[in-house]
């Protein structure tokens, strides 16, 4: 709210004062800085700077390079978590009438995983709990995310949960304050007294060794009979094979890949046996690894040996960042939407939108690179700097005969383009939306499948501004015609009526503008958490087998995994000092094990460059996926400055999206094709030259930060720094 209210601004003024090479020099920070965009802005071929172009000229510059590609798959609709789910449900009937299923989001970078894994588990691919679950929980597991950095809300109910004689189990590599005590301001306690003692239990696993811990624990529960028997016999299929590879479980290649002894993993499995209500959340430590689809399913197994699903306090829960990134999905923003959601839509409006699969992201920026997509329309976030492999990504960007962005503020991808670049700018949500002449309002859809409707209260911070919601459907007037079969005009001026057509579409939908009229909305439905149904081939929930595999990391490497800072949301940056973790001034760091530190014969301090190493294993046909089955790809981002900090030996920590360059494209988990930007092997080289100079200022300083020793343990936020 603070960032979108800001009262600074960007007019065309701005804009003449600053070339686009001298803003593609500035840094993250410094472009979210400036303020909101107040006006459509052009880059026309060949020009040195962004100028104004009116609405209808913008428009009309769109529609003739979409009707001039050779086929509507050459164009990509990306769309960010924060589109409505009004704007979002007008964006794909936009895309499909065009004829493409090309409809990336920013799922396919973090949670697509989790889709994929629940939805062949469970039948659905979201999370199976509410807040009051986690709150009334007897343990709420914590795995592979760090609610006091990227979900602060989270933390209100984990309080409640300790308040309510719950326990929770953390898991992450880093031990992390925000973890370890919470200070919760909206209470005078929390500010002034000593905080909420959070983790009962941090088990400090490897990168990449949370499939083996799961396994491990669902091992001890079988070995010990904690099991619900009568919810495995009723609901579930395959338990007796998934039992059998357990019984065979290779301890000591469980503790490789964890980094743990079999005394702590005991210790967090018997937290799970005495407990008849568990929650088990996780983002995205768990979901940005090559078996991460594998790690989301062997939680879920160790949910249904306790038949922690479909009651009070229990459940699976995946928690996502963006504040509509599932509601997105639920609206049709996916590449690769089923048929009986495509058979709706035809009957509704009378299109015939396309069967055949489109294009994810990865897979869209491969087909940038390879010329064989030309049009790339951003609905919000800033996709160059999400995406992995950021060279490749922008040479993709770069090889686009048009880049457009419905933005709010400047980024990243503003000023990496293509041929021609368009900027539209959008309200934000905290604004006051009176498109079509009335006070509109839109709805999203939290990780809990609640749906709730907002609307802003804030004056515009430009009369130049339009809604997504106006912005599509004008986009698809000025592409399809004003005769077209979907009424686009009726729908931009009455939101109310857009939610009708999403009652008589979307599953679990009915009576949608009235549901979102009730005090705080309403709940989708969900099968496995309201009656205990799974909507799986075998009407079941379905244990799987999954091999046990140990990442190997050559000696003299790190495991490196990617996270945000403090004062960060997603690839925006808010602030340069991460007060959790004792950095301040910069973001260019890394941490790395004290004694790792040592033995690579460096100091905390040094200032290096990252070195990715990884193993090309197949032809994915990607850029970036150079050489033969085998051949190593390597990728550089330098001058990092070394921080001393908490984890296993053989771990590394960076903030994105400094350190997105070091992913290769090629490099995605098997069965979601997301990213692996939390297990990137690494080599650290001492800085020098060019680079040294230019980013030593970025770098920051180190302040103490309690580093996971005892006597830091309860540090709290406001003493690191």
């Amino acid at each position: 709210m603070a960032e979108e209210a800001t009262l600074r601004r960007i007019g065309p003024e701005f804009f003449a004062a600053h070339p686009i090479a001298e803003l593609a020099e500035r840094t993250d920070y410094w472009l979210g800085q400036q303020g909101r965009i107040t006006q459509p802005m052009v880059l026309r071929a060949g020009a040195t700077h962004y100028e104004p172009i009116d609405w209808q000229a913008a428009l009309a510059m769109i529609a003739d390079h979409l009707r001039g590609l050779d086929s509507p798959d050459e164009a990509i609709f990306y769309t960010s978590g924060k589109t409505s789910n009004e704007a979002a449900f007008l964006y794909q009937l936009f895309a499909r009438s065009f004829g493409t299923n090309n409809l990336p989001d920013c799922s396919n970078m973090c949670h697509e995983s989790t889709s994929v894994a629940l939805a062949e588990s469970i039948g659905i691919g979201k999370g199976s709990v509410s807040l009051r679950d986690v709150e009334t929980a007897e343990l709420v597991v914590v795995a592979g995310q760090n609610p006091g950095t990227n979900h602060p809300r989270m933390l209100s109910a984990l309080e409640k949960c300790k308040q309510n004689g719950g326990r929770i189990l953390s898991i992450n590599p880093l031990r992390e304050a925000g973890m370890v005590r919470f200070k919760n301001p909206q209470k005078p306690r929390g500010v002034v007294g000593a905080g909420t003692e959070l983790a009962d239990l941090h088990l400090p696993v490897r990168i990449n060794g949370d499939l083996a811990l799961f396994q491990a624990i669902g091992a001890l529960l079988l070995d010990w009979d904690e099991l619900d028997r009568e919810f495995i016999a009723r609901h579930t299929h395959g338990f007796e094979e998934y039992a059998d590879h357990l019984r065979a479980l290779d301890w000591a290649a469980v503790e490789r890949a964890t980094g743990l002894s079999r005394d702590q993993i005991e210790e967090a499995a018997r937290m799970f046996a005495d407990s008849d209500a568990t929650v088990t959340c996780w983002a995205m430590g768990i979901t940005q690894h090559r078996n991460a689809v594998a790690t989301v399913k062997e939680i879920a197994n160790v949910a249904f040996l306790q038949g922690n699903i479909g009651k009070p306090g229990a459940g699976l829960c995946p928690v996502r960042g963006h504040s509509n990134v599932q509601g997105d999905r639920t609206m049709g923003i996916w590449e690769r939407s089923p048929d009986h959601f495509l058979d709706a839509l035809a009957a509704e409006f009378g299109i015939a939108p396309p069967r055949e699969h489109g294009l994810d992201t990865v897979a869209a920026i491969t087909a940038l690179h390879k010329g064989e997509a030309k049009v790339f329309v951003g609905m919000g976030g800033n996709f160059v700097a999400a995406a992995p492999d950021t060279a490749v990504t922008e040479e993709a960007f770069r090889a686009a005969e048009l880049t457009v962005h419905v933005s709010t503020k400047l980024n990243r991808s503003h000023v990496v383009h293509g041929r021609e670049a368009l900027i539209l700018p959008a309200l934000g949500r905290s604004e006051r939306d009176l498109t079509g002449g009335r006070l509109q309002r839109v709805t999203v859809e939290d990780s809990m499948s609640a749906v709730h409707a907002s609307h802003g209260p804030l004056d515009p911070a430009s009369p130049h501004l339009r809604s997504e919601v106006d912005i599509v459907s004008s986009l698809a007037l000025a592409v399809l015609g004003e005769d077209h079969v979907v009424p686009w005009a009726s729908l931009r001026d009455d939101y109310t009526e857009i939610r009708h057509r999403i009652a008589r579409v979307v599953p679990g939908c009915a009576a949608y503008a009235e549901k979102v009229d009730q005090p705080g909305g309403f709940v989708l439905p969900h099968p496995p958490r309201d009656t205990r149904t799974f909507p799986t081939e075998k009407e079941r929930a379905m244990f799987a087998v999954s091999p046990l595999d140990v990442l190997h990391v050559p000696d003299g490497r790190l495991l490196l995994q990617t996270l945000r800072s403090h004062d960060q949301f997603n690839t925006t940056i808010y602030g340069l000092d991460d007060r959790y973790r004792g950095v301040k001034g910069g973001r260019r760091v890394v941490f790395v094990h004290p004694d790792d530190i040592l033995a690579l014969g460096l100091a905390a301090g040094d200032l290096v460059d990252l070195v990715s190493e990884w193993t090309h294993r197949g032809d994915s046909g990607s850029p970036g996926a150079d050489g033969h089955d085998g051949a190593v790809v390597e990728r550089r981002a330098p001058a990092f400055r070394v921080v001393a900090y908490d984890q296993p030996r053989g771990c590394a920590a960076a903030y994105y999206p400094e350190t997105n360059p070091l992913i290769p494209l090629a490099s995605t988990a098997l069965g979601s094709n997301c990213p692996t930007s939390k297990s990137v092997v690494v080599r650290l080289e001492p800085s020098e030259g060019d680079d040294a100079r230019r980013y030593a200022s970025d770098a920051g300083q180190v302040v103490p930060s309690g580093r996971g020793d005892d006597d830091k343990r309860h540090v709290e936020p406001d003493q690191l720094s």
